[in-house]
């Protein structure tokens, strides 16, 4: 059924493509691009689970969602909802079979929203709003109806909950720099329809190259930039060219079609242009007057009218404004020449600190930058000088953007190898007004958003007009994160008082428990400089006010803890915090702290407080399993054995969900699957290798390249024999290299007998933080004085909130 034959997947009448690559990252949200080449019903399934080949609607029972492109025979859109149509449009979404073409899908929460276009999010055509969403739908199966379906380029992202809303409202004039004044650049495609190169048509602004045309030597300015990249001109050495043998209008159809692209001429001019076009090698324009010529052959009424003859130029290559943004006969590939070469340069850019760092041509940096437009020809200091001094910006993002503007494309290569580059080249897109490189850089730095990058975009944009867009997107990223934006690094204490403010107020805010968000809220307001929970606040609050300790942000954190929600927290927690130094200190604090524990032990609460004890539940992007007992299948290790819920256990080491290794070499009794088997061994354990000269021995876990937990217990088993461990470590690592001491035991004899069990929790500061990596490392030799550095366990289980 499926032939990847020319990168192309064909789908057979009544069938269905499921490849597990086909995934949603979250469940009930993402957003499937694609091409597809059909008559008409182009199909695609959303499941929960994978489904069968042999896909027919009517027979699965199984909720789902199905989005049909060009139904009834090409004439209509349809949604189903478990095999029940709900949606049902004329003249929506319609196919082509000429063609592929490019289509985009998204669902979140059961907003189903269908594009065209190469761009997602881009080129919205329908919406509708599920009002019983299914939250589950995660698989995407490509299909068809009576007719084969050919698809190609699928691809699935992530999605943003401001994503279509961004993109949506996201025009171009919203992102102009504000010195472009009163420019409506509103065009879909470009944002370029009322600025473009023919606004230079015959224009002495920037022209460096004169056309002297006719007897009567009619003087026609011109710009060597653009001609040179259109045909074969003679501005080698001379700044003027002499047509004495051509009339004007012929000179103005060559000029114009160069310029806007179009030209109107005479019949009886035709063979005229044609021979000006041959003269200067302009391609595409020859060719348009012969084919014009050859239909007057054929059909001389064609010109009975009198009217002129249309000629316009039609790129070879399709999406070509992506190359050149005003739909013109110009060679990009001599572009990027003359910006290589610095031919027929006009104009020095120099950065203070850096010296000079391009020739350039004033004309081409006038196409895409209104500022820069204003700059050569409103009379600054630019307009007659050949030098540029630019302050306060990144040479490489300088040169990145100049590259766009001579090749209008941005060099994912080369921007993505560094964030910080492509947010700086977003920011000066921004501020020379280069509005689809704005665009680019924006969907990129969506696109390649994460929970690691968000606070640094933030303390970048935050105080940027024209990115209030994108912060908002950064803002919901945060707040679903929230657990890893606040643990992970002190990064997010940097941020402004308003962009935290409405962290803490986001509707999504989405973490583990409400101690979390006190945490963050204390440390932030203390600017801490390292991440710590309550405890260290409440420490350094022994010998310091909290005016003295928050500062400038005392105000920001006393209108922050309403939204802690007191009352979430367990009694142990809150009568803790009840005789804390931050109660003491804070009469505000402690009036939250007591209407929690008066809530909790007697359900009171005044009226006129109410809004201050919610008792709704957050939502969580970790998973809680929790430690009931030794042994039990309740921890992350027997989870991912389970698939993550979805199937029958499997060890997982054998299932490969996780990978266990040891420090020495697997064998008869070092072997990684024994510890998550469940099984008890009676000889399980590894021995040392050296490092740094030492002994050194250990167990390590790598839960995945996907995954994260927030370890808070752990359980060990030892194997059958007496070599009992009195020290060792509990350490956790992000990326198996740097360790982190989640516990540490020195002389701990819990373990006293062959097979027996041992739990311990994970406490302090250390126990906010999500790993991908654990480990238990022995430090100092056991029991057994025959092997004294072989670590013997046979059972390992982890606990805590899994992401």
């Amino acid at each position: 059924m499926e032939k990847k034959e020319n990168k192309f997947l064909t789908v057979a009448p009544f069938e269905c493509a499921w490849r597990n690559d086909l995934k949603f990252r979250e469940a009930g949200r993402g957003c499937v691009a694609f091409e597809a080449f059909a008559h008409n019903d182009v199909t695609l399934v959303f499941r929960e689970n994978v489904g069968s080949q042999h896909y027919h609607y009517k027979k699965d029972n199984s909720p789902h969602y199905t989005v049909i492109l060009g139904s009834h025979r090409n004439r209509r859109l349809k949604i189903e909802v478990d095999g029940k149509t709900v949606v049902d449009v004329e003249g929506v979404g319609l196919c082509s079979s000429s063609a592929f073409q490019s289509y985009w899908i998204s669902i979140c929460d059961g907003l189903i929203s269908i594009g065209k276009g190469r761009y997602p999010f881009q080129n919205l055509v329908f919406q509708w709003l599920d009002a019983n969403p299914n939250c589950s739908v995660r698989y995407i199966g490509l299909s068809s109806w009576d007719k084969h379906v050919g698809y190609r380029n699928v691809s699935v992202l992530p999605l943003t909950q401001n994503h279509i809303s961004l993109w949506k409202n996201l025009d171009c004039k919203d992102c102009m720099h504000e010195e472009a004044g009163e420019e409506e650049l509103a065009d879909e495609r470009t944002g370029y329809d009322k600025w473009g190169l023919e606004n230079f048509l015959e224009s002495w602004e920037l022209s460096d190259i004169l056309f002297v045309v006719g007897p009567e030597e009619r003087p026609v300015p011109a710009h060597k930039p653009i001609l040179a990249a259109t045909g074969n001109f003679p501005i080698s050495s001379e700044d003027v060219i002499q047509l004495k043998g051509i009339d004007y209008p012929v000179l103005h159809a060559l000029l114009e079609y160069i310029y806007t692209g179009r030209t109107q001429i005479p019949e009886s001019h035709l063979s005229s242009l044609k021979t000006v076009a041959l003269q200067f090698e302009v391609n595409s324009l020859v060719k348009q007057c012969e084919e014009s010529m050859e239909r007057f052959k054929l059909n001389k009424k064609l010109f009975d009218s009198g009217k002129c003859v249309e000629l316009s130029y039609t790129c070879s290559r399709p999406q070509c404004w992506t190359a050149f943004p005003f739909g013109v006969p110009i060679d990009v590939l001599k572009l990027r020449q003359l910006h290589s070469t610095s031919k027929y340069s006009d104009v020095n850019i120099y950065i203070d600190g850096h010296g000079l760092i391009a020739q350039s041509h004033k004309i081409i940096l006038s196409l895409w930058s209104l500022p820069f437009a204003k700059m050569f020809t409103n009379g600054m200091c630019e307009t007659i000088s050949s030098e540029v001094l630019l302050r306060d910006i990144s040479p490489e993002a300088f040169q990145a953007l100049l590259v766009f503007m001579y090749s209008g494309e941005l060099n994912f290569e080369a921007t993505m190898d560094s964030g910080d580059l492509l947010l700086q080249l977003f920011l000066l897109a921004d501020q020379f007004g280069v509005t689809l490189l704005h665009q680019e850089c924006c969907k990129t730095l969506l696109e390649c958003l994460s929970e690691d990058t968000v606070c640094l975009m933030l303390q970048v944009i935050s105080s940027i007009p024209s990115c209030q867009l994108i912060e908002e997107t950064c803002e919901t990223n945060f707040s679903m994160h929230f657990d890893y934006c606040t643990t992970a690094s002190i990064d997010f204490v940097f941020l402004d008082k308003a962009t935290f403010r409405k962290i803490i107020q986001h509707p999504d805010l989405t973490v583990t428990s409400e101690e979390k968000v006190l945490n963050a809220i204390l440390m932030w307001g203390a600017k801490a400089k390292e991440v710590c929970g309550w405890e260290a606040v409440n420490e350094m609050m022994t010998c310091s006010t909290a005016e003295a300790l928050f500062g400038d942000r005392m105000e920001t954190v006393h209108d922050l803890l309403p939204h802690v929600r007191f009352v979430l927290l367990p009694l142990s927690l809150l009568e803790k915090l009840e005789k804390s130094n931050i109660s003491r200190h804070m009469s505000l604090f402690n009036s939250h702290i007591q209407e929690a524990i008066n809530y909790i032990k007697h359900g009171l609460t005044r009226p006129e407080n109410e809004h201050k004890l919610r008792i709704q539940h957050r939502r969580s992007s970790y998973k809680e399993l929790q430690y009931i007992c030794d042994g039990d299948s309740n921890g992350v290790l027997y989870f991912a054995g389970t698939s993550y819920g979805e199937h029958q256990w499997v060890n997982p080491v054998l299932a490969k969900r996780i990978t266990i290794t040891a420090s020495s070499p697997p064998s008869r009794f070092t072997d990684p699957k024994v510890l998550v088997s469940r099984t008890y061994q009676g000889t399980s354990f590894t021995g040392p290798q050296i490092e740094d000269g030492r002994n050194t021995t250990w167990w390590m876990v790598d839960i995945g390249v996907d995954h994260q937990l927030i370890c808070n217990y752990y359980t060990l088993r030892h194997d059958g024999s007496r070599a009992y461990m009195r020290y060792w470590n509990f350490q956790g690592s992000l990326d198996g290299k740097t360790w982190t001491n989640l516990r540490v035991h020195e002389n701990d004899q819990t373990i006293c007998k062959p097979g027996q069990f041992a739990s311990w929790p994970v406490t302090g500061p250390n126990a906010l933080l999500p790993f991908r990596f654990f480990r238990v490392v022995l430090t100092g030799p056991t029991m057994d004085d025959s092997n004294p550095w072989n670590f013997c366990i046979c059972f390992l289980e982890l606990y805590g909130y899994f992401h």
